[in-house]
């Protein structure tokens, strides 16, 4: 196993002894929550975890020596992980040349390095993005795109949740007054998650919608104001429209607001995910991606077809259905929850194979 792994073993799995040594409750606090968010990353990635592993061991169970043949099918599973494709090419091709250099034989000894340089990719230039909040009492304003139907009303709720968890007075904004139901469905989640709401009825003007929360958060002085939006696709241009009037209403009432853009993706739509996010980022100054069903997914590489073909940071990531399972993005919580296998299960699994 690699270093790599048994710093990121070291890191996440429980250690007894950490807990005798010990000397604030604070450091407790923060062993036991880092511990739970483990959990929480190893849960959730277990479909994308035993799909990888699975497939990759069959494939490599199933050549006797190191092929372009071989090469090919290691090309197509990645692909079907979601892996983006440049990023497909350039692992295999580094593959080929160290298998050259290193004169390995068996695609076994190739398995590791497969792991490992997926594991650089993941990391290079990607850390811990936090969101953007403003200190002195002064108003945060996220604003929230992204089409129907992939968990953005649910993950407004859910860090409307995680904020006033964390002391916050957050209010939200029903700005997508479009798609019938919509305003219904986030009434319904602010009053899971104990916050207030701004809302109108279907069919109004969704600035207006905004600009009385922001007078409203203010005029209260909430600390975080969370704006709904449409994700109408199919008018491209009147989406634009709308959203540069939102924008350009926040900005006027709230100094460098919105503080956030956050960008809902379904993990589970895979490439598709990809293409509408790239339409968005073409109508909106995108600063965050929210990543949900990330639990449902077998194809755990969308976080690399991110990363590399849109160039912004995953900031929050679904993993579950429950009101706490929206959880800041971890790069390295995330590679183990998506890789790492205890030593036990991976002795299990040369035992089947």
């Amino acid at each position: 196993m690699s270093s790599f792994f048994e710093r990121l073993k070291k890191k996440f799995s429980k250690q007894e002894e950490l807990v005798e040594d010990l000397i604030s409750l604070d450091e407790y606090e923060e062993l036991v929550e880092s511990q739970l968010i483990t959990e929480k990353f190893k849960k959730g990635l277990k479909k994308s975890r035993d799909n990888f592993s699975n497939a990759l061991n069959t494939l490599i169970s199933s050549y006797r020596e190191i092929n372009e043949e071989f090469f090919e099918e290691l090309e197509e599973l990645l692909i079907q992980s979601d892996v983006s494709y440049s990023t497909v090419l350039d692992l295999v091709d580094y593959l080929k040349s160290e298998s050259q250099k290193k004169n390995l034989k068996e695609p076994a000894e190739l398995q590791d390095m497969i792991i490992e340089k997926l594991v650089d990719i993941y990391l290079d230039g990607t850390s811990k993005v936090d969101l953007i909040t403003n200190e002195n009492n002064e108003l945060t304003v996220y604003l929230f795109v992204g089409v129907n139907g992939v968990g953005k009303t649910t993950s407004i709720g859910k860090l409307a949740h995680n904020l006033k968890k964390e002391g916050k007075k957050v209010l939200i904004a029903a700005g997508d007054t479009f798609r019938a139901g919509a305003i219904d469905q986030l009434a319904v989640w602010a009053r899971r998650s104990e916050v207030d709401i701004v809302k109108s009825h279907e069919g109004a003007d969704a600035a207006s919608v905004i600009f009385d929360a922001i007078q409203s958060a203010k005029a209260k002085n909430y600390d975080v104001l969370l704006c709904d939006t449409a994700g109408r696709l199919q008018n491209k241009e009147h989406l634009m429209k709308e959203l540069e009037k939102i924008v350009r209403i926040i900005k006027r009432e709230v100094p460098n607001a919105p503080h956030e853009v956050l960008l809902t993706i379904d993990a589970t739509t895979g490439q598709n995910g990809i293409l509408q996010a790239k339409t968005f980022k073409e109508v909106s100054d995108v600063t965050g991606v929210i990543l949900t069903k990330l639990d449902g997914t077998a194809k755990g590489g969308i976080v690399i077809a991110i990363k590399k073909e849109l160039d912004i940071p995953v900031k929050l990531v679904g993993l579950g259905e429950n009101i706490d399972d929206l959880e800041v993005f971890d790069p390295e919580q995330y590679i183990y929850g998506l890789f790492y296998k205890e030593k036990e299960n991976i002795e299990t699994e040369k035992i089947k194979n």
